[in-house]
């Protein structure tokens, strides 16, 4: 029997990758999305599929519909898209996940937050454990999106205890790969684009903060796990590559891959801009029988292959 699984943000990067493996998998998917960071692009060879249904709607307002599961992925994710229109970007986290759990809550159906490791802020404990509560600034140009993540995961706790909704809540950590939009701000399209075009790397700070990249298909398939574990396993659970890079280190490799003449140009680091960033995924690998699998140069390779043909 095919389930009906609803993907909020569905035509964004990541949104649209797991939307394939749902279809693939012989699920029933819907697909909501404003567009203001999702493509159609992104979910185009999808559309003439029969059981692949696209709703253009915003999560900030009530939706009814009837599924048997819940993908809740809409928001902003990149600095440039969330500052943007900051209210908007906290309205999204936070009435979409009223709405979104309301619909749970109605259908009896499973759902899933997509939050994430800017819930640990600029962290004070390294690497990150999902005990650590952070260190987030309540007024910096970021916290529309840290607070507004923070408050949807406060939000599924609440309507777990209070209504007994069947709630998942995932951090995922820096995430690269295929579909990413060339002009989001993220560092891994920002680097590759401007390698590609034999522009200066612009980079921010001196280079030595540090990120976990992980590829988007080990992320899927760690929402996928999550999603199918026992009702009692709530979450929050990191998803994350463990393996720290810093940003120089990524910028020579994508350097060296591109075989791009590029120069590296320093900037000035933005604020609240967190030094370092890598989980820890004991968690995961216990009760999902989780690990990411694809090396930073193997996903790499993929992600400049779609950049080549996008730009």
């Amino acid at each position: 029997m095919k389930k009906r699984v609803l993907v909020t943000g569905g035509a964004g990067f990541v949104g649209s990758h797991l939307c394939r493996r749902l279809l693939n998998e012989g699920n029933e998917v819907i697909c909501v999305d404003n567009f203001f960071t999702g493509s159609k692009e992104n979910i185009i060879d999808m559309v003439e599929n029969p059981y692949f249904e696209l709703i253009r709607h915003d999560v900030q307002e009530p939706i009814l519909i009837e599924v048997d599961e819940i993908y809740n992925l809409a928001c902003p994710a990149s600095p440039p898209s969330y500052q943007f229109d900051p209210v908007a970007t906290t309205r999204t986290s936070v009435l979409g996940a009223i709405n979104m759990l309301d619909v749970a809550r109605k259908c009896k159906a499973k759902i899933l937050q997509a939050s994430t490791s800017e819930v640990y802020g600029d962290p004070e404990v390294h690497p990150q454990p999902e005990s650590y509560r952070g260190s987030v600034s309540t007024t910096g140009i970021r916290a529309c999106y840290d607070e507004g993540k923070r408050c949807a995961e406060t939000l599924f706790f609440d309507y777990y205890r209070q209504y007994g909704v069947e709630i998942k809540v995932v951090r995922i950590f820096n995430t690269y790969g295929p579909y990413m939009n060339k002009d989001d701000g993220r560092v891994v399209s920002n680097f590759i684009v401007q390698a590609l075009r034999g522009e200066n790397i612009t980079m921010f700070g001196e280079g030595t903060q540090t990120r976990s990249f992980q590829y988007v298909d080990d992320l899927i398939e760690g929402m996928i796990k999550l999603m199918a574990s026992e009702p009692e396993f709530t979450g929050p659970v990191n998803i994350g590559n463990p393996v720290e890079f810093t940003m120089l280190e990524l910028a020579q490799k994508i350097i060296e891959q591109t075989g791009s003449k590029s120069k590296i140009e320093f900037m000035p680091l933005p604020q609240d801009d967190p030094l370092q960033r890598q989980p820890v995924i004991q968690l995961a690998k216990d009760e999902l029988n989780w690990e990411p699998k694809i090396k930073l140069e193997d996903g790499l390779k993929k992600t400049i292959e779609y950049f080549k043909r996008v730009i």
